[in-house]
């Protein structure tokens, strides 16, 4: 049974008596056309369409459990598709998209997602990538709704590892009040020097083209 003929049992038969009284004919005839537009069930994959909503912060997450979820995300990167772990660390950076950020220690212009991404291919973040193990060096509040965690990283190529440090904060006020959120995530090192790929230069190039 549809939507229309719960609404309107007798729509036919009532259309063609109903006279228009201060406009309200008219409303019922703009209402039916309406409604045989809407569907009276839900898809099959409804529900688990509404399971893959896209990860990101949760309001009962810890700053430790912020970092972790992000850290699984990236160890399994690919997964459900192409750079997914990288979307989930987007989602929980607290830059700003119009303004210059110091997330990776320089101020990159980091507003597209694009620019953001390609420092995880293109530089010693790329060990963070599909990375088989990790081990917490140290965790500190350094106030009330700051927290640093430093972390040591195994890649997945041989010899590969790498140390890192996240700075988390919890945001005051907002849409995004009790949120924990990613202020930087620093490599122990110089980590845009020299390489397969001059950093800087890459995101010289991002902006001047408009990637």
């Amino acid at each position: 049974m549809s939507f229309r003929s719960l609404v309107f049992p007798s729509s036919p038969s009532l259309s063609a008596n109903l006279k228009p009284f201060n406009g309200y004919g008219r409303l019922y005839r703009y209402l039916v056309r309406a409604s045989s537009d809407v569907p009276d069930f839900l898809s099959a994959d409804w529900l688990e369409s509404r399971r893959k909503r896209p990860f990101g912060p949760r309001l009962d997450f810890s700053a430790e459990d912020a970092v972790r979820h992000q850290l699984d995300a990236l160890k399994y990167n690919d997964h459900p598709r192409y750079d997914y772990g990288i979307e989930v660390m987007y989602r929980f950076a607290g830059f700003d998209p119009f303004e210059r950020s110091t997330y990776f220690g320089p101020f990159f212009d980091l507003g597209q997602f694009e620019r953001f991404r390609r420092i995880f291919h293109h530089s010693s973040y790329r060990v963070l990538l599909g990375h088989k193990d990790r081990q917490i060096l140290s965790s500190l509040f350094v106030e009330e709704n700051r927290f640093k965690q430093r972390i040591w990283i195994q890649g997945n190529r041989p010899e590969e590892e790498e140390i890192f440090e996240f700075t988390m904060f919890q945001r005051i006020g907002g849409s995004w009040d009790g949120y924990w959120l990613t202020e930087s995530l620093l490599h122990d090192g110089d980590v845009f020097s020299g390489g397969i790929i001059d950093l800087f230069g890459l995101v010289r190039s991002c902006v001047n083209v408009g990637t």
